[in-house]
């Protein structure tokens, strides 16, 4: 009995090192040559067909419910000339990466992770192994550089519509002036936040992307552990997702002071 739960509780940790362990192989694979372009390509494109969409559309809300809240509590303290600041910092700094990384894991990460296990229960990924291919640098490098290439775009896309989306509901619904919700924007907001959103995508993005290969890469049972592979790979990328954007979030306000202070 004691054995059983003594496994329980070491196999996340066995997890995690062969987790890092993987995404080591990954890094030192993105030197090898012949760099796999064509992949690339193709992987990209994928990635950004079922995740443009569906990001835009996430986007609105989130610029609408960050204006919306911001708005009535800056208006308690009787600055509504820092709404359209204020707004804009929280989807530049949290709102823009984790709505990117959420759609990039949930769309892009679960493709992947399905595509590469049923590559695994077929064996063609031993197959590979046996001619003397990478699997890593044939399938799992164009991949992991295709979702930060993705994540890095789609984050401006998010930002854009984000802020247009805030700027429409604060006009509309909060009697917010145009002029003044435009004319904030410099206040409080300032360029070392767009650098550090962008960052966090394409952070974000390789988190999803090497979670997805290595559950995809280590599936086993069948389809059914495939699609286990697919849901475990949404579920740890979430709580890696949260978890890295508070140790960034926390360094950036360390080393980046407030524009306001």
């Amino acid at each position: 009995m004691s054995t059983s739960i003594t496994s329980r509780v070491l196999k996340p940790v066995g997890t995690a090192g062969t987790l890092f362990a993987f995404f080591l192989d990954v890094l030192r694979a993105l030197f090898r040559r012949p760099f796999q372009l064509r992949e690339f390509i193709q992987q990209s494109w994928f990635i950004a067909s079922v995740t443009i969409i569906p990001t835009a559309l996430v986007a609105i809300p989130f610029g609408a419910v960050i204006a919306l809240q911001v708005g009535g509590l800056i208006k308690q303290f009787g600055a509504q000339s820092f709404t359209g600041s204020a707004s804009v910092l929280a989807v530049i700094q949290q709102a823009g990466p984790i709505a990117t990384a959420l759609l990039i894991a949930g769309a892009g990460g679960s493709a992947i992770a399905a595509d590469l296990g049923s590559r695994k229960i077929r064996e063609e990924l031993d197959a590979m192994m046996v001619l003397g291919i990478d699997p890593i640098q044939r399938l799992v490098v164009p991949r992991v550089l295709a979702a930060m290439m993705v994540a890095f775009f789609l984050n401006g896309l998010v930002s854009v519509v984000g802020v247009g989306g805030g700027y429409v509901f604060n006009v509309i619904l909060q009697d917010g002036t145009p002029g003044a919700y435009l004319a904030s924007f410099t206040a409080l907001a300032q360029l070392p936040d767009l650098y550090v959103g962008l960052v966090k995508a394409v952070i974000f993005g390789l988190i999803a992307a090497i979670v997805a290969c290595y559950k995809g890469m280590n599936a086993g049972g069948g389809p059914k552990g495939v699609g286990d592979a697919v849901n475990e790979s949404v579920v740890i990328t979430f709580l890696l997702l949260f978890v890295v954007n508070f140790v960034l979030s926390t360094i950036y306000l360390q080393l980046v002071p407030p524009k306001g202070g």
